[in-house]
């Protein structure tokens, strides 16, 4: 995995200006892609996580590489703080309080298992995120989620129901991809 840490400054001031920037205008930063060095212009897919004072305030991201990172950075920024469906709009007054993070995503890599068990039995703790896919719905937990969710039985039972599916829901056409995060934030 590339080392976009050496970007934190830009990428996290990237996103707080396309923060701003849908204050100010109701739509996401255009970044100058050649402003950023080539490993920012490839092909990435990120999700920007939103907190103020340690709460979630928006979280929205891309599962695939289809544009450049920057252009992915700028349009989640803008999403996580104007279009998640579970938060309010922010306002001017909450933008200074804002903690933003970064996580960019490897290519989802899809997993292989005979049964709920052996799924569980090969999940990382810590270290994966999924993507489940089943009867029609999908979602995904970022690897960040093992901080609350600390067990494979928790974490997976409860990103099937964040896909809108049971806890205790079991099909034969289950799909699931894993896939890691480099995590960008302020010290």
């Amino acid at each position: 995995m590339s080392h976009y840490g050496d970007y934190k400054d830009p990428l996290l001031e990237l996103a707080r200006q396309s923060i701003e920037h849908g204050l100010e205008h109701s739509s996401p930063a255009r970044p100058d892609i050649n402003r950023y060095p080539d490993a920012l212009r490839e092909p990435g897919a990120a999700f920007v996580t939103l907190q103020i004072n340690g709460q979630l305030r928006g979280c929205i991201g891309s599962l695939e590489a289809y544009r450049p990172l920057v252009d992915d950075i700028a349009d989640n920024a803008y999403a996580a703080a104007f279009r998640d469906p579970r938060f309010a709009p922010v306002s001017d007054q909450e933008f200074p309080e804002l903690d933003i993070a970064i996580s960019i995503l490897t290519k989802p890599q899809p997993m292989s298992f005979e049964s709920e068990q052996d799924l569980l039995a090969q999940l990382q703790p810590g270290i994966d995120g999924l993507i489940l896919e089943s009867a029609g719905r999908r979602g995904t937990y970022l690897p960040s989620v093992w901080e609350s969710l600390t067990t494979p039985d928790d974490f997976f039972n409860s990103l099937k129901t964040k896909a809108g599916l049971p806890a205790d829901y079991w099909a034969d056409d289950i799909k699931v991809w894993r896939y890691r995060t480099e995590s960008i934030h302020p010290d």
